[in-house]
């Protein structure tokens, strides 16, 4: 039985989190740290946890925590992680880091978009990006996993087959994508009030979401070159999903054969990523609940154009979901352990 930690169980990834390992049948969570409810008991912060988690919740002392668990999930702002993690810890223990602080490997990038100081950059070059479909065989023996961001997810993993056979011009992709609101975190914040947001839609970040750097370099790798972007988010008046809507150039005129394809040889034998049926669009109410990708593209002739679509739940594939796929990995486990929830409806 793998005996998990979580530094940040009380945010919307950490209760995710709780749910999720608390069914998977190889994992139990044994230390539910929270600074901001320090004795509390779990359940009486989440009901729906009630007769289900009876343990209270601790601080985030990590030196400790690396004595009594297999692997750390770390599901709290940027800079935490970083401050806390050391060679010590990690040589005891297996660290997911579900915060952006190890997902970008030239500091510089980091520290101009996130606005703070790196406070512990000897491990960046270490850290796996914990893109599972596209970085599995580096997560089997990581210690250190940079768990993706939502946006990069869905953004990734919707244009990445494109990318990777070079069917698109890269320097052409744009992305506009939305977001519930569950992505801005369980902060008390005056602009994700109820009268702020229902009835309304808003693009944010225009041209300096911090998630932007993240995707060019996923995407540069990709393409074997650098790659640009423009990244536009949105905020739209529901409470979890995150729909992606990319464009860019073809190369050359291509056929809906050729296409699906590139995304069959990527995807076709990847459990979470569903290439749908042709016209068929994603749609979040389709994977709301579940750790499932659903992607597909539309070949618009008359532009020579080609638009990539993905839709996700951005606290399960985007953030805990995702972070368990990860940790089953690492621990030599089936991959969908613990990740079986067919999605939800209504």
């Amino acid at each position: 039985m793998i005996k998990a930690g979580i530094i940040g169980s009380t945010g919307y990834a950490g209760v995710e989190l709780v749910r999720l390992l608390t069914q998977h049948k190889e994992a139990e969570v044994v230390w539910y740290g929270s600074r901001s409810y320090i004795d509390k008991k779990y359940y009486e912060v989440f009901q729906n946890m009630f007769q289900i988690v009876d343990d209270k919740c601790l601080d985030d002392n990590m030196d400790e925590l690396a004595k009594q668990v297999d692997v750390i999930f770390t599901a709290t702002p940027q800079g935490l992680c970083a401050s806390l993690v050391n060679e010590d810890i990690l040589s005891k223990v297996k660290i997911i880091d579900l915060s952006a602080d190890f997902r970008i490997k030239d500091v510089s990038v980091y520290e101009k978009w996130y606005g703070i100081e790196h406070k512990s950059p000897q491990f960046i070059d270490e850290a796996v990006y914990g893109l599972c479909e596209i970085n599995r065989d580096k997560v089997k023996n990581a210690r250190l996993i940079a768990n993706p961001g939502c946006y990069p997810t869905c953004s990734t993993l919707s244009i990445y087959p494109m990318v990777k056979e070079g069917l698109v011009d890269v320097s052409s992709i744009i992305i506009d994508a939305k977001s519930g609101t569950s992505g801005a975190g369980r902060g008390a914040k005056v602009n994700n009030l109820f009268c702020e947001v229902n009835e309304n839609i808003k693009a944010y970040g225009v041209a300096t979401h911090r998630h932007t750097p993240e995707i060019e370099e996923q995407l540069s790798y990709a393409a074997g070159e650098q790659v640009l972007i423009n990244f536009t988010p949105h905020l739209i008046p529901m409470q979890r999903g995150i729909l992606v809507t990319a464009y860019a150039n073809l190369k050359k005129k291509v056929s809906y054969e050729e296409v699906k394809a590139a995304y069959d040889k990527y995807y076709a034998n990847e459990k979470f990523v569903r290439v749908l049926d042709k016209d068929v669009v994603p749609e979040t109410r389709w994977v709301e609940g579940s750790n499932y990708v659903d992607v597909n593209f539309r070949i618009d002739e008359r532009t020579g154009r080609v638009i990539m679509m993905g839709a996700m739940d951005n606290l399960i594939k985007g953030a805990a979901g995702q972070a368990v796929q990860n940790m089953n990995i690492m621990f030599g486990l089936e991959e969908s352990m613990g990740l079986e929830q067919i999605p939800m409806f209504p």
